[in-house]
């Protein structure tokens, strides 16, 4: 599984790097970035998801 984030529909509120910052940080302007661009191990995928139901923009999926 690896993360898919669409920058378009993220509007900066942070909360994917609040609860994940081993798989997000933000950038200069305060949009997430995410650091993991590979396949997912298990407790990253738990991240991930964690990241991504907390998204309200939803720019965060796992597939």
């Amino acid at each position: 599984m690896k993360i898919q984030f669409d920058r378009e529909k993220c509007q900066g509120h942070g909360r994917c790097y609040a609860l994940v910052p081993s798989l997000f940080e933000c950038d200069d302007e305060g949009y997430a970035v995410v650091n993991e661009l590979g396949e997912l191990d298990v407790a990253q995928v738990h991240g991930a998801r964690l990241a991504a139901d907390n998204c309200p923009e939803f720019a965060i999926t796992v597939e």
